[in-house]
């Protein structure tokens, strides 16, 4: 794996550390030229939509890492734009409606089970 993977594993920490649920990270560079990774996450409300954006930007910055793009800060999808790395939290509803995993099936799912927090919430 590449540097782009430490970005990853920074992000699924810092969407763990909020509490972000249905973590998933696919890769899809052998499949499309628009990036090689994309995390997405589930937030539970607007308050934790924007918590979990601003801890993931808050932990790639510590580590000299700053978004090329962000949309969505006042919707039900934040959308952080890393290149290499593309980071949607969805709320529950918009992520239901939009359905990104099946967009990307034919990526690789990444086991993501050693950076979250094994604990029953």
């Amino acid at each position: 794996m590449n540097n782009y993977f430490e970005i990853v594993k920074t992000a699924v920490k810092a969407i763990d550390s909020k509490r972000g649920l249905d973590i998933e990270v696919i890769k899809v560079g052998d499949i499309t030229v628009l990036t090689d990774y994309f995390v997405i996450a589930t937030a539970s409300s607007n308050t934790q939509l924007k918590a979990i954006a601003d801890e993931v930007e808050f932990k790639l910055s510590e580590q000299g890492i700053e978004p090329h793009h962000v949309e969505g800060r006042t919707s039900e999808w934040i959308c952080l734009d890393y290149e290499g790395v593309v980071i949607h939290v969805l709320l529950n509803k918009s992520r239901d409606f939009y359905q990104i995993e099946r967009l990307w099936e034919d990526g690789e799912i990444i086991d993501i089970s050693e950076f979250v927090i094994k604990e029953d919430r």
